[in-house]
């Protein structure tokens, strides 16, 4: 074997590892910085025409600090992901790259300086290789937009991979990269980790600085309920780059710093799981009971403690529909500007009557709410908080699914609020309303709780199928730590097989990372 076909084997295993992995062989010299860069774009070349997950490239300057990198580390510099290729969701601002969410009215705003999170990354070593793409506004569970076009689902291109932070799964899944930065207010980083899966986790809110997110560029004020986060293919390189972007709000600085509790537990038979797996007054999809039974056989195959709801002293766990119905009105009144109702919309907007207290109801009225409604719902919200924070006391993490279905196929129909997507239930196939796609997703954003979304394997359909884990305020390392001991033992991440050809082993390769803290 030649030197060439050596140095080829090493990228071809570094095409699916974790980037500490990869991290770890440009430490070791195993291969170059810019072998590596070379390497992703040749892949980007290859597939990314019928993906379209990476859609604002500059080639020219991720060499450029790819040759950078190879300079530090032969001087015996040592950082995090000095020299890793990452790429970051389109609505972080990077200098020199256009910011635009998708909206045509930004197609020209180029940031003048990173986001706050893109400069943790950079300065930790990253090399940023281009932008990922999003929905119109990152306002969709679907990533197209009219100046980037439609991005597809590796696992099958005719299905999503997910939004606001889909392009960013899909990256993942590709092969290209093995670290991206997402955002998530209902599910933007967990849905598309789940569709292709890969790992997400939402962190606790206000964890992580948003100064330079959305547009226009150079936003200082973070927008109610959002959280930006890591995805990747290792449940440890989620707790790699958490550490990374933890502490990086420069005001707050000046006084505080976080410092986060360790993991409540080092093994799996530690933990204390609340599982639930079916929302009230909703009928359990397949899809749901599927990835619940899934979690629950491997855990008490491993021996871990295992509660359902039905366990739950009384009291105990918070009124989840009330949640709900305060988390869409806080959702939908979080925009100075948000976007006209659909005149369907508005009629039943209309149509309603004052003792409404529902969900939907809340939904409507949110774009338009009184400030002193406002404030007692942010009140309640506060609550709910301290509520879940009782619960914690009995149980260390609650597992639900992340969505009621896998991947779904591309539907652009418009207005959005009134599409349906089918979904299985016991009884058959029934559509299910664009807006009760999001049970799971904002259980944990309205009170601020981080959630872990961790991959189970596939479904009779060949599609990725995950859960998400739940955890106390500010214990992010519980919920990351619960994901790695279930990666070590079951496994994670699986290539998509059409994009695995070039890797030595890509079902295994991710795994070939250190153990999390």
């Amino acid at each position: 074997m030649t030197t060439q076909d050596i140095h080829h084997s090493d990228l071809d295993s570094l095409t699916f590892a974790s980037a500490r992995a990869q991290a770890q062989a440009l430490a070791d010299g195993r291969v170059s910085a810019v072998a590596l860069l070379e390497h992703v774009l040749a892949r980007i070349d290859r597939f990314d025409n019928e993906l379209n997950a990476v859609v604002v490239r500059n080639d020219e300057a991720a060499r450029a600090v790819a040759r950078e990198a190879d300079a530090a580390l032969a001087r015996g510099e040592r950082r995090p992901l000095l020299g890793v290729p990452i790429t970051v969701k389109e609505s972080f601002d990077v200098a020199g790259f256009v910011t635009s969410s998708g909206n045509p009215a930004y197609a020209d705003n180029v940031a003048a300086t990173d986001a706050r999170a893109v400069a943790a990354l950079r300065e930790a070593g990253a090399v940023i290789v281009g932008k990922s793409n999003v929905p119109l506004a990152l306002a969709d569970l679907q990533s197209y937009n009219a100046i980037y076009g439609t991005s597809n689902n590796p696992w099958d291109l005719a299905r999503t991979p997910g939004g606001s932070s889909g392009g960013s799964a899909a990256a993942l899944a590709a092969g290209y990269v093995a670290l991206e930065l997402g955002t998530d207010i209902g599910g933007s980083i967990r849905i598309p980790a789940h569709f292709n899966g890969v790992y997400g986790h939402k962190p606790t809110a206000g964890l992580v600085a948003l100064g330079g997110t959305g547009v226009p560029s150079g936003r200082v004020a973070d927008r109610d309920l959002t959280v930006a986060g890591p995805l990747a293919r290792t449940a440890a390189d989620l707790e790699l780059a958490l550490d990374l972007l933890l502490n990086r709000e420069p005001l707050a600085a000046k006084a505080w710093k976080a410092t986060l509790p360790p993991a409540r537990h080092a093994t799996l038979q530690g933990f204390r799981v609340l599982v639930i797996d079916q929302w009230p007054g909703t009928e359990r999809s397949l899809h749901e009971q599927q990835v619940v039974e899934r979690v629950v056989e491997r855990l008490r195959t491993q021996g871990v403690q295992v509660s359902r709801v039905a366990d739950v002293p009384a009291g105990l766990l918070p009124d989840l529909a009330l949640q709900h119905r305060v988390y869409r009105s806080l959702l939908g009144s979080s925009l100075a500007t948000p976007p006209a109702l659909s005149e369907a919309a508005q009629k039943r907007l209309d149509a309603l009557s004052p003792e409404d207290n529902s969900a939907d109801a809340a939904w409507l009225r949110a774009p338009t709410l009184r400030h002193a409604e406002w404030l007692r719902d942010n009140e309640a919200r506060h609550v709910l908080r301290h509520q879940w924070e009782r619960l914690f006391e009995a149980y260390d993490v609650v597992v639900t699914p992340v969505a009621p279905l896998p991947a779904f196929r591309h539907n652009h129909s418009e207005p959005k609020d009134a599409r349906t997507y089918p979904v299985e239930f016991e009884g058959g196939t029934r559509e299910v309303r664009f807006l009760d796609l999001f049970h799971w997703a904002g259980l944990p954003v309205l009170p601020g709780l981080p959630a872990t979304s961790f991959p189970l394997g596939l479904d009779a359909q060949g599609l990725p199928v995950s859960a998400q884990a739940v955890g106390p305020y500010l214990e992010d390392r519980t919920t990351i730590a619960f994901a790695h001991l279930l990666e070590q033992v079951y496994g994670g991440f699986i290539a998509p097989p059409g994009y695995a050809a070039d890797a030595a082993d890509a079902s295994g390769a991710a795994n070939a990372s250190a153990p999390a803290a």
